[in-house]
């Protein structure tokens, strides 16, 4: 029945109208599927480091493995947040380039915040 509103074109190329709707389903996805492992790691471990004061996450963000983690934690976190976040403005600005602006100002605002978060756990990792 759905397919009754799509062109013949896109019934062939199994595209939707803005042809893009399934890979940003996907992505959502898979960040959804990486945050479900690293959260967890994240919440765990970053909860036994803190209840050892200070020192200990220090030498807790300072080990490798650990550092690495974390920034892929971070990393799935902001690009699913902005993925959402672009989905939320999408749906419901409806002005054109207010739509525009507040998609250029979400994606600034993921890249900033992980940009910045990337460097201090490398400083506490490089300079522990």
């Amino acid at each position: 029945m759905s397919d009754n509103f799509r062109t013949p074109a896109g019934r062939v190329r199994g595209l939707g109208s803005a042809k893009e709707g399934t890979m940003h389903f996907v992505r959502q996805r898979v960040s959804a599927l990486a945050l479900l492992f690293l959260v967890p790691w994240f919440l765990i471990t970053g909860v036994m480091a803190v209840q050892g004061g200070h020192s200990s996450v220090v030498e807790w963000m300072a080990s490798p493995l650990n550092a690495a983690l974390l920034i892929l934690t971070l990393g799935a976190a902001f690009y699913h947040m902005r993925l959402g976040m672009q989905v939320v403005i999408e749906d419901y600005i409806t002005k054109s380039g207010s739509k525009h602006i507040m998609l250029i100002l979400n994606t600034f605002v993921a890249v900033s915040l992980f940009v910045v978060t990337v460097m201090s756990v490398m400083k506490m990792w490089i300079g522990g």
